[in-house]
């Protein structure tokens, strides 16, 4: 089954999408009226709401789910999907203009529809994996010139069965393996009989012949996309930018440059970081302040000049666990430091130090997680001696990050340490994903109860 997949997959996937609404929607309401949270909700809202989805999500066009998305790709379709159908039910569902109903029963409906159609959406997902590792819904593909990058691309074929694209070989004039099917004038001949999909063309084959290529698959309705040469394949996604007709790649382009991924990263820290400021630290703060000037005079936080986003310098917050000394911006806290106080000492073995620092989260100088901050003597070392250090202050820092959760805090004492720290920097910044910031920050619980080894 090839092209007639493509034919009906969008009713039966509008057709599930529809169900599933409708079976969230009444389980959402249900168990929000069984607790009284939703007393303006009735059953006899539900239909017009799930129709309200299904029109959205068909707008959208959340049934295109192209072969080579991940999950992430389609559970960011589904929060976007959410935000429309929320803002859509807050202006057209007659019961959210009640007086009395307020905006937390509204949040706990948008709560619930998110859980259970992610159930939905990410069972389509992987069930439309699984249709294609068993051979259905796939694409013939060949490949034209037989690069450097060439192999590589007919190897993520052959091992991601469920991109669902069935390579038939490559057409070069100079290769001669056991996949050539050919030289490239070969293909005009061949290409008749093969039912092609797609044709990949690597960047160094003729300009001319690429151009004929190009239109001899616009006559016979095939695919063509063009494979960068190895400095292009980098290890993030390229995107491109349009000056009129003409196109350029974006080759350091990153996630969070993506206004979407930036505002949704900064609601979520001001959203965390607001709340931990009026339900943790509004009574943290005086108890820890008393007990840091019981043992030490001095104020109770120790502000630190820092290098922020886009090498920006801000006023880093931590409690003050050491004596007053002239050496804390130059000298690195080692283990059984003297400067290190008792209360202090208690306080970076428990990372509670750190609280502070969502008060600069809040501020906008750092993020809840990203590349640690370290000091400006330290940042002006590193620089000189780490390939592409500042590159890890494209964006805010952290309060915690991957590096840490891998190992990597506390004391550096060898170059190794601060080179895995903006390896793993590096990664982070060039592949985020909510997903992922919501994982470093479960593991970093899992850390700061069972590992403190490199906590002083």
């Amino acid at each position: 089954m090839k092209r007639r997949f493509d034919k009906f997959f969008p009713w039966v996937f509008i057709c599930g999408d529809f169900l599933a609404s409708l079976v969230s929607l009444v389980v959402s309401i249900s168990i929000f009226n069984y607790f009284n949270l939703f007393p303006e909700g009735n059953l006899s809202s539900i239909l017009p709401l799930s129709v309200l989805w299904t029109l959205i999500s068909g707008l959208r066009k959340d049934y295109k789910i192209g072969r080579t998305d991940e999950l992430e790709h389609t559970i960011k379709r589904l929060l976007g999907t959410l935000a429309w159908f929320l803002g859509a039910s807050a202006i057209l569902w007659l019961p959210l203009r009640a007086p009395s109903l307020q905006i937390i029963p509204f949040i706990c409906l948008g709560f619930g529809m998110l859980i259970l159609m992610s159930s939905f959406r990410v069972g389509v997902h992987m069930i439309l994996r699984q249709y294609r590792v068993k051979g259905n819904n796939y694409r013939n593909a060949i490949i034209l010139g037989k690069g450097v990058t060439s192999p590589k691309l007919a190897d993520v074929f052959r091992i991601r069965k469920d991109f669902g694209i069935n390579f038939l070989g490559y057409f070069d004039d100079q290769a001669d393996c056991n996949l050539t099917r050919g030289a490239i004038s070969d293909f005009f001949v061949q290409a008749q009989d093969l039912d092609l999909d797609l044709i990949y063309i690597h960047e160094k084959l003729d300009p001319r012949m690429v151009k004929q290529v190009i239109d001899f698959a616009d006559e016979n309705y095939i695919k063509v996309k063009m494979i960068p040469g190895g400095s292009l394949q980098l290890e993030k996604s390229l995107s491109f930018s349009k000056y009129g007709d003409f196109f350029v790649i974006n080759v350091n382009d990153i996630p969070l440059d993506n206004a979407f991924n930036g505002l949704a990263k900064r609601a979520f820290d001001i959203v965390f970081s607001g709340l931990v400021i009026i339900f943790i630290l509004s009574w943290l703060i005086p108890l820890v302040g008393l007990l840091i000037n019981i043992e030490s005079r001095g104020p109770i936080f120790f502000i630190q000049k820092r290098n922020g986003i886009n090498n920006n310098v801000f006023n880093c917050l931590k409690f003050r666990s050491m004596t007053p000394n002239d050496y804390s911006d130059s000298k690195q806290a080692i283990k059984n430091d003297p400067r290190v106080t008792k209360i202090g000492s208690f306080l970076r073995n428990s990372s509670l130090d750190e609280m502070p620092q969502f008060i600069n989260v809040l501020l906008g100088d750092m993020s809840i997680v990203g590349p640690r901050p370290h000091t400006i003597p330290m940042n002006q070392t590193f620089k000189t001696q780490i390939h592409r250090y500042n590159s890890r202050h494209k964006i805010r820092p952290g309060i915690t990050g991957l590096a840490q959760i891998r190992g990597y805090r506390g004391e550096i004492e060898n170059p190794h340490q601060i080179r895995s720290r903006v390896k793993l920097d590096s990664f982070y910044i060039n592949n985020w994903t909510f997903l992922l910031d919501l994982g470093i920050m479960v593991k970093t619980i899992h850390e700061l109860l069972f590992n403190r080894e490199n906590a002083y």
